[in-house]
């Protein structure tokens, strides 16, 4: 037997294509199957192999694959060149735009109208005054041309007909000249001229065509080059790898469609309502630094509350970051202001201090102003320091040291000034005034604390001895300066009387201290810087930050600690230390304005501060050192001997009983300059005689002392 050979399967698309199947030629006629008959012999011819044949294969039946082109892939090649063809073509049309514009401008003085409605805008009425005197005067202009229009077309007439007349007095000549002279006929001149005409003509015929079809290119790549000098180009025609949406331009529709999307429905609703679409509510776009800045008149209804709680959904409408959008109030009513910052630009640092640049800075207490750094409109920020008390807060980490240094080494350069500084912190920060302070103390312990604590009442006693001296008597100015003050707030020692050192209340010798200098000391210069940092009614005291005159403070972590540091008027006015970036708006602080220029209406500046580092300022100092005479820095203050209170009492007591309440006066009066004495009350006294052992009666509520009871225990004791 021979094996059927396999056939080639062929696959095909339409049936009407398949071949024909292979169907044998016969078909046998099934038997009859019959029951009970007998079966017929047969004999079959076969051969017996070993394996069985191979199965053919088997043979699928023909089938019909539809389908349908879902997508064409575009061609890249075919994409660029509409691309760029749409590109040419728009901006071409910006540069039509831009020359018709000026064209119109020209004819109807649109830029004297422009300056005009801006200044109406602004309320500037002598920048108003001073456009509407350049617009009469340009029509006046305008119309003494117009006026002298047909003079000056008969005179160019006339001049022509002269010039044609004498040219054709001047070819006469020439032609009698050639015929007298012989040299040719009368009429040579005229041929000549002639065939001079006719080869210009034969030139201008033949480049004509060359005109006819590159005067429309010219004019093309002519209107092109208008476009993008002016035109602003379409983001959405360009490569995707060239559009930057985070810093598109700020133009007036940019702006009244970020307000329209602030979910703000009265203000949304207003703007729809508007005949010129929200443009009558902006003021116009001014440059201000690396931003710009514009003032928006919000509609009645809206509240300028409203539009600062949504100071990021703005930012992000205008297509920049939270912290290149700043929102603050203005004079004018139901009016914002806002600064926009140039994408990326609050990134880049802002140079360094003229303390390190300039080796010939000078400080005058009184009439200068140190150089702090920079506000938000590219200015220099500068701050008067004159009698004004500071605090300047901020979470840790964030430059506030570097802030307050840069101040105390700018006013090292005017020799009148005395510095006594504690540095709370220990870190080094301030070593650069070692023999250039008075006092440095630097250390976090307890002890630190008590010193510094003594350096603040040193200074309310230097503040008293000014205050009672003669009238016209001049002072050196002094400041005492308390870095990490805190600390000192939150110290839980208590001196050998039971009075804590820090705490907040009448008894805390740093807090009551600290009270006084800010109370009175700035009548005689006698000045308080502290730097602190997280503030909270613990550590920084209400009646110790509203005493401050200058209140700065850079990243903070809440509103109300924003509130704290620089009180709620520059909160509601628009100030945001707490929008400020933990770790990367180093340096960057808000300050309440007191003693900058602040423009009219604001509460608050923000102020992105040099920074001097440490080695830096260590050189800022040596040349301050070598205009000032030398000082022999200490690093403690001078302590009276301590005083023994019962001794003490035993000298101003007598024999008989005594109100305790009445004793303390004694005692002041014994050791008037004792400080101890000054705030000690009978309650307080009491307390201490009962931890010597010296007993206190009470009789109808009232403490009273036996002399006697207080020497027998002097006696006990000196045994």
């Amino acid at each position: 037997m021979t094996e059927p050979q396999p056939r080639r399967l062929q696959i095909v698309r339409d049936g009407a294509d398949a071949p024909d199947l292979p169907l044998p030629a016969t078909i046998p006629e099934p038997a009859e199957v019959g029951h009970g008959g007998e079966l017929e012999p047969a004999v079959y011819d076969g051969e017996v192999v070993d394996e069985p044949s191979a199965a053919s294969p088997v043979v699928r039946l023909p089938v019909t694959i539809a389908g349908r082109a879902i997508a064409v892939q575009p061609s890249e090649r075919t994409v660029k060149v509409a691309r760029v063809t749409a590109s040419v073509a728009v901006t071409a049309g910006q540069g039509w735009h831009s020359w018709l514009t000026r064209a119109w401008d020209a004819l109807t003085l649109g830029v004297h109208r422009r300056q005009i409605r801006a200044a109406e805008a602004m309320g500037d009425h002598v920048r108003l005054a001073e456009w509407l005197e350049r617009k009469q005067a340009a029509a006046m202009h305008r119309h003494q041309r117009l006026m002298e229009a047909p003079k000056l077309a008969l005179r160019v007439l006339a001049f022509a007909g002269l010039g044609c007349g004498g040219f054709l007095v001047l070819l006469v000549l020439l032609s009698l000249g050639v015929w007298l002279t012989g040299v040719g006929e009368f009429g040579a001149v005229f041929r000549w001229i002639g065939g001079a005409i006719r080869v210009v003509l034969l030139m201008l015929g033949f480049l004509w065509p060359v005109l006819v079809v590159g005067t429309p290119v010219v004019v093309l790549v002519a209107a092109h080059r208008e476009g993008r000098r002016r035109g602003t180009p379409v983001t959405w025609l360009m490569p995707a790898s060239q559009r930057d949406t985070s810093g598109a331009p700020i133009t007036p529709s940019v702006v009244v469609t970020a307000l329209r999307d602030l979910g703000i429905a009265p203000l949304r609703k207003a703007i729809a309502e508007m005949g010129d679409a929200g443009a009558g509510m902006l003021g116009p776009i001014r440059i201000a630094g690396c931003g710009v800045e514009v003032d928006v008149m919000l509609p009645s209804g809206v509240s300028t509350e409203e539009v600062q709680k949504r100071r990021r959904k703005l930012a992000e409408n205008l297509g920049r970051h939270e912290h290149e959008t700043f929102i603050t109030i203005p004079q004018a009513a139901r009016t914002v202001r806002l600064w926009i910052a140039d994408s990326g630009a609050l990134d880049e640092p802002i140079g360094p201090s003229p303390l390190v640049t300039d080796p010939d800075m000078k400080a005058d207490y009184k009439s200068g102003r140190a150089p702090w750094g920079q506000d938000l409109r590219g200015d220099a920020a500068l701050i008067s320091l004159f009698q004004r008390h500071l605090l300047i807060t901020g979470l840790s980490n964030q430059g506030k040291t570097a802030a307050l240094r840069a101040l105390a080494l700018w006013l090292a350069f005017d020799p009148s000034v005395r510095f006594r500084i504690g540095d709370l912190k220990g870190a080094g920060d301030w070593a650069m005034f070692e023999d250039l302070a008075d006092v440095l103390i630097q250390g976090p312990t307890d002890e630190h604390v008590a010193a510094v604590t003594r350096v603040v009442e040193w200074g309310v006693g230097e503040m008293e001895r000014r205050l009672q001296a003669p009238a016209g008597t001049r002072f050196d100015p002094v400041v005492i300066i308390v870095d990490e003050a805190q600390v000192a707030f939150m110290c839980p020692e208590k001196d050998e009387m039971g009075c804590p050192y820090g705490g907040t209340k009448a008894t805390s010798r740093f807090f009551m201290a600290a009270r006084k200098i800010q109370n009175q000391g700035r009548a005689v210069d006698v000045l308080l810087w502290e730097g602190t940092q997280d503030p909270t009614d613990q550590n920084l005291p209400k009646l110790v930050r509203e005493g401050a005159h200058i209140r700065a403070s850079l990243a903070v972590g809440t509103e109300s600690q924003s509130r704290m540091a620089l009180g709620d008027k520059a909160v509601d006015g628009g100030a945001s230390p707490h929008l400020l970036r933990q770790g990367l708006d180093k340096g960057t602080l808000v300050s309440n304005g007191e003693g900058s220029d602040v423009p009219p209406g604001q509460s608050s500046i923000t102020i992105r501060t040099h920074y001097v580092s440490t080695e830096e300022a260590a050189e800022v100092a040596d040349r301050a050192k070598a205009r000032r005479t030398k000082v022999t820095t200490r690093a403690t203050v001078e302590v009276e001997q301590p005083r023994d209170l019962l001794a003490d009492m035993d000298e101003v007591l007598g024999e008989e009983r005594v109100r305790l309440a009445d004793v303390p006066a004694f005692l002041r009066d014994l050791a008037p300059a004792w400080r101890p004495y000054e705030s000690l009350t009978g309650t307080e006294l009491a307390a201490v005689l009962k931890r010597e052992g010296v007993r206190v009666t009470n009789t109808g509520n009232v403490l009273r002392l036996d002399p006697a009871d207080l020497r027998r225990v002097l006696r006990e004791a000196s045994e």
